[in-house]
């Protein structure tokens, strides 16, 4: 059990504690690094969810207890992307230096919501490197968010406060008398519709515009939309544009785009939740031309960047627009010259969050530990890995490529009669087998096998075991339909 001391929540023990907290670190050093001898998902049986649905008791537990719970219990049944074989969704595998400066962040639990301290100018550096990887100007802000869900929330608001200034903060859409309307690819996340929700605007101000044959925005449709919303009295005031589409990885024509926000005075919003750090690999970086030009950049670096969850980012080209849309006064948030409240604007001014965690604390230690360019070389190899992975499916007569491969999302589906039934089931089992896990999507009414390689660990070893594993479900599933079926029919006739 963990005696405390009398009056804190500290152990009274710190010996016992050091020697059970480098147990701890240990068993996850041990985890990272045989990763590759584990399953990469299993499901949790209903005795072991049983252990989640306990009351809660008023006795304190021993540390060492919880943890064998923790190790026997939640370890082994997470969602598996820190796994090389895990491919499912656009999520990062974490590093074992993220992991530690994650520890040091729960440490020192600094709230950076505001206040003169070192982890603000922290962030403030981080910032710094940011608008120097997409050419930003000086006026420049931005904010760590939970992700790009969040980041893509706080670019609707902040168009909004720009397009109708700032006392719409105060009147409120509805006193204005004026319909908004934003435009966005038929490929787009769906966080851009929520945030169209959440800020009061609405789902259905927002235009899906088609796609070209490549999942690209077609921008002429873009322009003819604008056109025909400003005839009708509406006004445009946002453009979300996509860097990494989330079916299929696909990057919008930022060029023109950006020509046409000009050209409309729009504001033009990037959606890079994981494409947009392309920007660090120099043969991936000439693809995302023009997104140096959009008033506003949301990405994580949790996905390509590899930092453990979370750490989103929101970069803004005019940094008063931000102020002007969250900050906000009050006694208890005073400002000084000097002291600990000096240091405005503070990071609250910037977005919704007062209390706010130290997210930047492990992306720091990861560009500083690992550097750029490292960084760049694992993006451009996983894109390497995909191209590697067409070809095997080209290769291949019982498989068929869905989509382009534009970066480092790979779809496509086994050929057979009754393909979008046998392949769902496919991905199941792949799933299931623990091998390897994709998802699955559905492309032009064809359900695809969805293969989205991220993680810094995959290798070639992993690509093979998708298609072999694939092609030995493919025929087992298949087969065992068309047994189905003919015992069915054979049944039907006696």
């Amino acid at each position: 059990m963990l005696k405390t001391s009398e009056n804190t929540l500290d152990p009274d023990d710190w010996p016992s504690f050091r020697q059970q907290g480098h147990q701890m670190l240990d068993d996850m050093f041990d985890y990272l690094e045989q990763l590759r001898e584990q399953p990469v998902w299993q499901g949790l049986s209903p005795a072991q969810r049983e252990i989640f649905q306990q009351p809660l008791s008023n006795e304190p537990s021993d540390l060492a207890e919880v943890h064998e719970t923790f190790m026997k219990s939640i370890l082994p049944y997470a969602v598996g992307n820190t796994h090389p074989g895990f491919m499912g969704w656009v999520h990062g595998g974490g590093t074992p230096v993220g992991m530690l400066a994650d520890m040091l962040a729960a440490g020192l639990n600094a709230n950076v919501g505001g206040r003169d301290q070192a982890p603000i100018e922290l962030e403030k550096q981080l910032l710094q490197w940011i608008k120097g990887l997409f050419s930003f100007p000086e006026t420049a802000s931005g904010l760590f968010v939970t992700g790009t869900s969040m980041a893509n929330l706080i670019s609707v608001l902040i168009a909004r406060t720009a397009c109708l200034k700032k006392s719409i903060r105060k009147e409120g859409l509805v006193n204005s008398g004026l319909q908004l309307v934003a435009y966005t690819s038929a490929s787009a996340h769906i966080s851009i519709a929520q945030a169209m929700d959440i800020a009061g605007i609405g789902s259905d101000a927002l235009r899906m515009i088609a796609t070209n044959d490549n999942y690209q925005m077609d921008v002429e449709a873009l322009a003819l939309a604008i056109r025909a919303d400003k005839k009708a009295g509406l006004i445009p005031f946002f453009i979300a544009a996509t860097v990494g589409t989330v079916d299929v990885g696909a990057i919008d024509p930022l060029s023109a785009i950006a020509d046409l926000a000009q050209l409309e005075k729009v504001w033009l919003h990037v959606d890079g939740a994981y494409g947009a750090l392309a920007i660090l690999a120099p043969d991936l970086a000439p693809r995302l031309q023009g997104i140096e030009r959009a008033d506003s950049i949301a990405f994580d670096f949790h996905k390509w960047g590899q930092v453990p969850y979370d750490a989103g980012f929101i970069l803004v080209r005019n940094g008063e627009h931000q102020l002007d849309t969250f900050a906000t006064p009050a006694a208890y948030l005073s400002r000084a010259s000097k002291g600990l409240s000096a240091g405005s604007p503070w990071p609250c001014d910037l977005g919704p969050e007062l209390s706010r965690g130290f997210r930047a604390l492990k992306t720091w230690f990861t560009i500083k530990v690992y550097g750029p360019e490292k960084l760049g070389q694992v993006i451009f190899a996983t894109c390497v890995l995909a191209q590697y992975l067409k070809q095997r499916i080209e290769l291949s007569p019982q498989l068929e490529l869905l989509a382009p491969v534009e970066l480092n999302i790979v779809c496509f589906r086994y050929r057979c009669e009754n393909p979008n039934r046998i392949n769902a089931d496919i991905v199941i089992a792949l799933q299931e087998s623990g091998i390897v896990a994709p998802s699955s999507t559905t492309l032009q009414g064809q359900l695809a096998i969805r293969a989205a390689i991220v993680n810094h660990r995959t290798t070639i070893s992993d690509i093979d075991a998708l298609i072999a594993a694939t092609l030995a479900f493919g025929e087992i599933i298949e087969t065992t339909l068309k047994l189905s079926a003919s015992h069915l029919k054979r049944d039907s006739l006696a």
